[in-house]
């Protein structure tokens, strides 16, 4: 097995991460990696990767029904019109991560997703996946998966300029994976 890969009780080899828990037995062989398209699923990844900044990954997913509940399924244009009373009832929500500016960043990149909304009929899909890069290689060990790129650079930089705020290089390159743009799992991983 190279780097990252183990062997799990199905006999199927995966990447390490996706063997560790349940939850991301699951998450790993079932979504990460693979295309995701519309606007409610790609605005539920990107909150959630923006709400993971600075916190386990497994945090999140664990918390992600909590999350769907408080965010009106991830319904942009529900979540666009939440104000102060929806903040301060989110800060009080035990189901999510309560951090006040990352509420607020939820609440302004729904806006921005109307405005996508508004300006082209592919909206917030065809703006993410017009950064998908070409597919590459397979990262043969842990060490050859990047944190960032420069098609997540410049991602993070367009979205920054269509009015999406908490979205780095790191965060974008991370909603990148999550999404199917890219595909990090390992050479020789099942999910590949």
């Amino acid at each position: 097995m190279s780097d990252g890969l183990t062997v799990g009780a199905d006999g199927r080899a995966r990447c390490a991460w996706g063997a560790s828990t349940p939850d991301y037995l699951t998450y790993h062989d079932t979504e990460w990696g693979r295309a995701v398209h519309g606007e409610q699923a790609l605005f539920e990844r990107i909150t959630l990767e923006a709400f993971q900044s600075g916190l386990s990954w497994l945090t999140i997913l664990r918390k992600r029904p909590g999350f769907r509940a408080a965010f009106a399924g991830f319904d942009a244009g529900r979540v666009a019109g939440f104000g102060e009373a929806d903040v301060a009832r989110l800060m009080t929500d035990q189901r999510i991560v309560r951090n006040q500016a990352k509420i607020r960043a939820a609440i302004t990149n729904a806006r921005a997703v109307l405005a996508l909304r508004d300006r082209s009929p592919g909206g917030l899909d065809e703006l993410l996946w017009s950064f998908a890069p070409a597919p590459a290689r397979a990262p043969v060990g842990l060490g050859d998966v990047p944190v960032t790129t420069d098609a997540a650079k410049a991602l993070a930089k367009e979205l920054k300029r269509r009015g999406f705020v908490f979205v780095g290089p790191t965060t974008a390159y991370a909603a990148m994976q999550a999404c199917g743009l890219v595909n990090d799992h390992l050479a020789g991983c099942h999910a590949r």
